[in-house]
């Protein structure tokens, strides 16, 4: 094995230890959230049970909003280790793993140095959000990872011809995961072929090869859905799915033009501060094949999830590649320069340090969080060294910030609080257990509580539909289970029924057909 061979397999290999460790630990050690995880849970189990893997089925019933890639993925961890929130969550977490490797890939085939590669990697590594959205049974995390590898395929095509089918594959990849998001995606990499002279592929049979070969069992999956459902499916898997998104709220999630730069303020910290210095030296060097990909993935990607009116937060998730190379330029110029650093650097890191210090002291005086304290005090020790590197003028501040938020991370994710939206509702094992132990297989239950929740269905492997209360006093007429909190149950006030259990302060009502009371 060569020297330089060596120079690439090292950091490779750390690399995606590091990024498996981080997105597998406890993966399985908190239930699963609504919406995304409940949902590929429940068609993962319907594919595993029935077989029906080519048209997969929610409640029974045609499921046609997203291609089933990531589903099937699911179907097939449940056979092969039953089915729990682990192996639900294992297809996606292995996959979005792979995309820091494979984003030090892409590095090392734009930029001169091996080392801004790899803090490209370390960076997109150490993102709070990539690493949580890539942890859950979601759809995103795998997109990048196709996407990183769509990009490096192109880069390697270069100079290897045969790479370019790489290309095609990943396209199909990213079809059969999140079906439209190709086209943006795809737009980019178009672009990026388009503006950079370096790269000359459009003449290349192995790019048509790729494509052919990686569309293929797209469109004989979409001919099939066409061919099963007719023209419904077209209106409910593009127009709805789809098309919609783009110009209408899809269920209330909107947001003013800049949402998506207050999601990065909000969790990209401090790696935010360094990426406009990333974004004016890829402008400055918009010639080269690392400047033009910065600046067309950045602009064209951010620019239209920017301009779309359902706005949901996973939807930046293929943003962070392109912000993690701007910010790994930033970082390799302060890096090889060792100049004097600016002050406010030395600012926003000790504000986090101070904020981070308030954190332990909340924790400690209102409801102690011993896991939250020990990872509050990690990050202030970090933040609070490597602002004392910066105002020491020492470059190896950069290495501490990799270190203490990696270790930061990994403190979130062995403790529950990762995934903190599970406190935005009751928790839905124990009412879940209520319904598995009260109610037949196939029972449908029907709740006041103000929302259906698939997780909850996903657990009780039942129904449980969301009514108001005058749908409710209509339904004790014909329906045998009610979910009700204990408001809701005082008002309908019903004499024919049996309370079979409480759980969370919802109790499972079995309503008792008059005759029989009588």
């Amino acid at each position: 094995m060569g020297k330089s061979s060596q120079q690439l397999n090292a950091p490779l290999l750390g690399l995606l230890i590091a990024a498996l460790l981080l997105w597998l630990m406890f993966l399985g050690d908190v239930p699963l959230r609504d919406w995304d995880e409940g949902t590929r849970a429940l068609i993962g189990r319907e594919i595993y049970r029935t077989g029906s893997w080519l048209h997969p089925t929610i409640y029974g019933e045609p499921y046609l909003l997203k291609p089933p890639l990531m589903d099937w993925l699911i179907a097939l961890s449940y056979k092969l280790g039953g089915i729990n929130e682990f192996t639900t969550r294992l297809p996606g977490a292995i996959l979005s793993a792979c995309g820091v490797p494979l984003l030090y890939l892409l590095g090392r085939e734009v930029f001169r140095h091996h080392l801004t590669a790899v803090f490209a990697a370390s960076v997109y590594l150490t993102l709070l959000p990539v690493v949580r959205h890539g942890r859950l049974a979601m759809l995103d995390g795998m997109v990048n990872s196709c996407f990183l590898l769509l990009l490096w395929c192109l880069l390697k095509a270069r100079y290897q011809k045969h790479w370019a089918i790489g290309i095609g594959i990943s396209l199909g990849l990213i079809s059969l995961t999140k079906g439209l998001l190709v086209l943006p995606l795809g737009a980019i990499a178009f672009l990026f072929l388009l503006i950079d002279q370096r790269v000359k592929l459009l003449s290349n049979p192995y790019l048509w090869l790729g494509i052919v070969l990686g569309n293929l069992p797209v469109f004989a999956w979409y001919f099939a859905q066409w061919q099963h459902y007719g023209n419904s499916f077209w209106q409910v898997h593009f127009q709805a799915q789809g098309w919609q998104r783009l110009s209408n709220a899809v269920e209330g999630n909107s947001g003013p033009i800049w949402y998506y730069l207050l999601e990065l303020l909000k969790y990209s910290l401090p790696w935010l501060w360094f990426w406009p210095g990333g974004l004016y030296l890829a402008w400055q060097r918009r010639r080269t094949s690392w400047g033009c990909l910065i600046l067309i993935g950045t602009i064209v990607y951010l620019g239209i999830i920017s301009l779309m009116k359902t706005k949901l937060p996973w939807y930046i998730m293929p943003l962070y590649p392109f912000f993690a190379l701007a910010v790994a330029v930033k970082l390799t110029q302060l890096w090889e320069k060792r100049k004097h650093y600016q002050l406010n650097l030395t600012v926003v890191l000790g504000l986090i340090a101070v904020a981070a210090v308030a954190g332990c002291i909340y924790f400690i005086l209102t409801e102690p969080q011993p896991e939250l304290m020990v990872m509050g005090l990690v990050l202030a020790v970090s933040m609070g060294f490597a602002t004392w590197l910066v105002k020491q003028n020492n470059r190896k501040f950069i290495s501490v910030l990799f270190i203490g938020l990696y270790l930061t991370l990994t403190l979130l994710m062995i403790s529950k609080f990762w995934l903190w939206e599970l406190n935005e509702a009751f928790p839905v094992k124990p009412v879940a257990a209520l319904i598995k132990k009260h109610t037949e297989v196939g029972a449908i239950i029907y709740t006041s509580f103000s929302y259906e929740r698939p997780s909850l269905n996903f657990y009780s492997d039942r129904r449980v539909i969301s009514r108001e209360i005058t749908a409710l006093q209509e339904l004790c007429l014909t329906q045998p289970y009610l979910l009700l909190d204990q408001a809701t149950l005082e008002i309908l006030q019903l004499p024919s029924s049996i309370a079979l259990g409480t759980a969370e302060g919802f109790t499972l009502v079995e309503v008792v057909p008059r005759e029989a009371y009588q």
